[in-house]
């Protein structure tokens, strides 16, 4: 007998018959001799139409009050779907997160995983259930509702069969696997068998919305392996697991796009020691993530500072820039919110040289312009203007010639 967690997003759970289907889903795992637990989001676009119907009251929401109010999607995918199973002669129960054992810090809207207690869950188990558990959300250690952040329920997916050292977790959406580039945006792009943690860690984290970057994080520090798979058929999808053939045998693997970017820089900051804690403590402390970071070269005793953060962020961003600059007596900042981000990955390129001049190439020869560079040793993330994203993204799925098998 196998432990299996199944995760379906919201496009998977939009409507009552896709709700049913799921329920199918579910069952025909119970039926092949399986525990299986089931993580579902909230339904189509249920999550949007709260946030949407929560700015109508107030465009500065208490963050408590709304990790209570989202919560509230995935209670009634989670109901509805248990009922569904239900219905298939099956017997099954329903849990929130909290209910389920998902503990959390004490962030709200972004809260992270500390633990899983997972008692609840296993003797419903033992006592032959489909146990159908509330994605994106879990309990503080002050009790409060907290809730992961978008794509979170990824996230509860992985960190259950972390817990329960299930023998795979089957992620289920709207797209067969993990491609090449994103096929809206490449139509050729190809599926991909399987696929390392590591690179699959990169592409997550520079765009890829397929997976959500604390979730490959999870199933790495684990060895979980994940399986990315439509839940509109039983195609096999993407394994993603701790060494894939692909290392082996390309340099790229896949090419990822980001446009929740924005770009801020500050002007003419003294060059001495504690400048650049003082700058990211403040940003810290507004749980703003920062990713690429460029200092120039010390001009009059002053240096500039530019980094870029999730668009999302902007605003704590400039809050905590703003003060930076009065602390440190910098001249003052700017900000770009018209940016993009495109990025190679590949376990291949760290054995590779030539792939940066390869990438800087395809982007000249379509005359974009580069504003950043990052590198590590299995990505090279570029900034560009945000309207040559979809121009960058095929001239390198073509440079790096992705579409062959």
């Amino acid at each position: 007998m196998a432990l299996v967690v199944q995760k379906f997003g919201g496009s998977s759970v939009a409507n009552a018959e896709r709700i049913k289907r799921v329920a199918r889903r579910a069952v025909e795992c119970f039926r092949e001799g399986n525990q299986v637990v089931v993580v579902v989001s909230a339904m189509g676009d249920t999550t949007d139409e709260l946030l949407n119907l929560m700015k109508q009251i107030t465009l500065d929401p208490d963050p408590r009050e709304q990790d209570m109010l989202l919560s509230t999607g995935e209670q009634i995918s989670i109901a509805l779907l248990a009922m569904a199973i239900q219905a298939e002669g099956v017997a099954a129960i329903s849990l929130t997160g909290p209910q389920a054992g998902i503990r959390t810090d004490n962030v709200f809207n972004k809260a992270r995983i500390k633990k899983v207690l997972t008692q609840r869950i296993r003797e419903e188990l033992a006592n032959n259930k489909i146990v159908v558990v509330a994605g994106f959300q879990g309990l503080n250690e002050d009790g409060e509702i907290t809730t992961l952040g978008r794509g979170g329920s990824d996230t509860t997916a992985v960190a259950l069969a972390a817990a329960l050292k299930a023998d795979v977790c089957e992620i289920f959406t709207d797209v067969d696997g993990v491609y090449t580039a994103d096929p809206r945006v490449v139509p050729q792009a190809k599926k991909l068998a399987d696929i390392s943690y590591d690179e699959m860690l990169e592409l997550a984290s520079l765009g890829a919305v397929v997976l959500q970057p604390r979730a490959v994080e999870f199933a790495k520090n684990y060895d979980v392996p994940i399986h990315v798979r439509s839940s509109f058929n039983h195609e096999p999808g993407t394994i993603v697991r701790r060494e894939s053939t692909m290392e082996k045998e390309r340099v790229v693997s896949g090419i990822a796009h980001d446009l929740n970017v924005a770009k801020i820089a500050i002007f003419d900051v003294p060059d001495r020691p504690g400048v650049a804690r003082t700058l990211f403590q403040l940003l810290a402390e507004q749980n703003v993530n920062v990713d690429m970071i460029i200092q120039s070269a010390t001009r009059n005793d002053t240096n500039d500072i530019s980094f870029t953060c999730a668009h999302d962020d902007l605003s704590r961003a400039l809050a905590a820039v703003e003060q930076a600059c009065s602390l440190l007596g910098a001249k003052g900042y700017t900000y770009d919110e018209d940016v993009a981000k495109v990025s190679i990955v590949g376990a291949g390129m760290v054995s590779n040289p030539g792939v940066a001049a390869k990438m800087f190439e395809a982007l000249a020869e379509e005359g974009i312009n580069i504003e950043m560079i990052a590198t590590s040793e299995i990505k090279i993330s570029c900034i560009i203007r945000a309207s040559d994203v979809k121009l960058a993204v095929l001239a390198l799925h073509n440079k790096f010639q992705l579409e062959k098998p």
